[in-house]
């Protein structure tokens, strides 16, 4: 048998004694204490036991809440309890509050060796098992870890492609250059106000930022014509929120925000398109996305006219309040001050091409990053 060290409860010094005798002469290094205090407080100063051999009625602290104690602080450590008291129902409870063992007195020196032994077996198995445990939650945190930064790493590899999309239709669009990338920080800056979660914010940012990527679809002669466009170019023009929601909703993780895509020219009172949807039929993202549209679409210079002020763009917005827009979110809108806006679209300005992924979803854009 293999050297142990072995704790010892019985308010008994004779029973004490012969214990420590037969167990110190197989080798086993021996602790006696006569009271559960006394070995609680053992414990708490140096708990590298393999064994605990406890009486039951003690002085103060009994062995069965000693019992209780060990299970809860120290369940990797064995307890046999020995005692005087013949009875099957404080036998069962022995064994249901986790003693191993259940040996009666008097008991013989082989008694006590087959009783030893069986814990010790147990006490190797427990600890082996602690180890295994610790070990596989070790193996499982790491591989969390990993498996966190794997999944961070695709998701920025995700906006980057996101970004270049919205890139391209800039390029084709001149006029409109850096749209995507202002009203993307609108839309967060008014979400955010809302008191909207991370996640759903994500969605709504990358919907807003894609929201008009079906153009890319559209003909030359139509998305780049100067003048007014005719009834059959505009039907055709209408068509980029479909095109582009068939677009995005073919790639998973922006399935959400292809909702965005499709819905960004509906309107509060159902007079948009391309379905006529009214009300909080109309997500919630997209009724956000169209009060940051008008406001970029209104304080941007065109070739044939000079963007307005933020001033008249936010009264311009309360007087459509339950037409075009939402009334509820407008009201958030125009509780934010002016200034949130005009040094919004200034901090846009310097948003580089690579940074529009680490940056969708803070309540403003830093200083340092460039336009949308």
């Amino acid at each position: 048998m293999l050297r142990k060290r072995i704790l010892i409860v019985d308010d008994e010094a004779d029973v004490r004694e012969t214990l420590t005798a037969l167990l110190e002469h197989n080798g086993h290094v021996i602790t006696a204490t006569e009271s559960a205090d006394e070995a609680l407080a053992r414990l708490q100063q140096d708990p590298d036991y393999d064994l605990v051999l406890a009486d039951i009625i003690m002085p103060g602290t009994d062995g069965l809440s000693l019992l209780d104690d060990i299970s809860l602080d120290y369940p990797a450590i064995p307890v046999v309890i020995c005692t005087a008291i013949n009875d099957t129902q404080v036998a069962t409870s022995a064994f249901r509050r986790g003693a191993i063992d259940y040996l009666l007195k008097p008991f013989s020196h082989a008694e006590l060796e087959s009783v030893i032994l069986r814990a010790m077996e147990l006490g190797r198995l427990r600890k082996q098992n602690s180890i295994y445990r610790h070990n596989l939650e070790s193996i499982a945190t790491t591989r969390t870890g990993r498996l966190r930064s794997t999944m961070q790493d695709l998701e920025r590899s995700y906006d980057i492609t996101l970004e270049a999309m919205g890139d391209a239709l800039d390029l084709r669009d001149e006029e409109t250059e850096g749209h995507s990338r202002r009203v993307t920080a609108y839309t967060i800056a008014l979400a955010r106000s809302m008191g909207i979660e991370t996640e759903e914010l994500r969605t709504i940012a990358r919907g807003a930022f894609l929201h008009d990527i079906g153009k890319i679809a559209t003909p030359d002669s139509i998305l780049l014509k100067p003048g007014r466009l005719n009834t059959d170019e505009m039907s055709t023009m209408r068509e980029h929120c479909e095109r582009g929601y068939e677009m995005v909703r073919k790639i998973p993780f922006l399935r959400e925000a292809a909702e965005i895509v499709y819905t960004h020219q509906e309107r509060f009172d159902g007079t948009g398109y391309p379905r006529g949807l009214s009300g909080e039929a109309i997500p919630l993202g997209a009724r956000i996305f169209a009060i940051a549209d008008a406001l970029d679409a209104m304080t941007s210079d065109r070739p044939y006219r000079k963007g307005t002020t933020f001033e008249a763009a936010c009264a311009e917005i309360a007087e459509c309040s339950g037409k075009q827009f939402d009334p509820h979110i407008v009201a958030a809108f125009l509780a934010m001050p002016i200034e949130s806006w005009t040094d919004l679209r200034a901090e846009v300005g310097k948003i580089p091409a690579s940074a529009l992924s680490s940056t969708l979803c803070r309540p403003v854009l830093a200083p340092g990053t460039r336009d949308a």
